[in-house]
């Protein structure tokens, strides 16, 4: 399928009446109040960057914006082969550092239902379940937390049972899609389960544009690295592998 290359500032002005109207729910979300210790324990670094860290989280973020704006995307995905890797770490770094970007507007979602750890990794409390939303039994603004003016984040407060059936359900994507439209968001990042751990990783990649695959150095295997790749490349664009957890990096520039 071919893609119209539209930039962001393109597409935020032919979005623009739409936009305008999501301004009136976004500042309906209540503020995200985060836990200086725990956001510093889980090494989120990019929410004051003092930490030259975030540098890297940086670069990623401006590859992403580059490779989204070339394809006309808004949805990707962040999964690993296995538990451990770093993905939410991943996800939530990328999220702030897009949200230092004062013209995007980023969403970020908890869809790991079966092990939510977006809200513990922020040292916050989640408004309500994230099940309940995708069931459209909850408003946007019961779920979503605001972090300044232009980033968004669905916490979740407890773990799904039968998290593939709702991922794929015709109502979840009923909920994600009036989500995206009544937020007009620039980009949305969902942060998902492992992808060999179970079958919800699979089921939800007919709704997003794009992929990350987060390996943990010294744990995830070439064979597992191999097989989800695989998968990932038959249903959807895989942006990268992200290597996490790397104790040998070059010094470059003083970093």
């Amino acid at each position: 399928m071919e893609h119209r290359k539209v930039s962001l500032q393109e597409r935020s002005a032919s979005e623009r009446p739409g936009r305008a109207g999501s301004e009136a729910l976004w500042g309906k979300l209540a503020p995200l109040r985060t836990d200086p210790r725990v956001i510093t324990a889980n090494r989120i670094v990019t929410t004051s960057r003092l930490n030259p860290a975030h540098t890297v989280f940086d670069m990623m973020r401006t590859k992403l914006l580059q490779q989204l704006q070339q394809n006309n995307w808004t949805t990707v995905a962040i999964t690993s082969p296995t538990p451990g890797c770093g993905k939410t770490f991943v996800a939530l770094n990328l999220a702030f550092s897009l949200a230092n970007q004062r013209e995007c507007r980023t969403v970020l979602v908890d869809l790991d239902l079966k092990r939510p750890q977006v809200a513990k990794m922020l040292g916050v409390g989640a408004p309500t379940t994230i099940e309940n939303f995708l069931k459209g039994e909850g408003e946007i603004a019961d779920v979503f937390l605001r972090h300044n003016d232009n980033l968004a984040i669905g916490a979740n407060s407890q773990a799904v049972s039968f998290s593939a059936e709702l991922l794929q359900s015709r109502e979840t994507v009923k909920v994600l899609q009036e989500m995206r439209q009544r937020m007009c968001p620039d980009v949305v990042l969902f942060d998902m389960p492992p992808m060999l751990s179970n079958d919800d990783v699979m089921a939800f990649l007919p709704n997003v544009d794009c992929v990350i695959l987060v390996a943990a150095a010294e744990q995830s295997t070439l064979g597992e690295l191999d097989i989800c790749e695989h998968e990932l490349s038959e249903r959807t664009n895989v942006l990268g592998v992200v290597l996490n957890k790397c104790r040998f990096a070059p010094e470059k520039y003083g970093y």
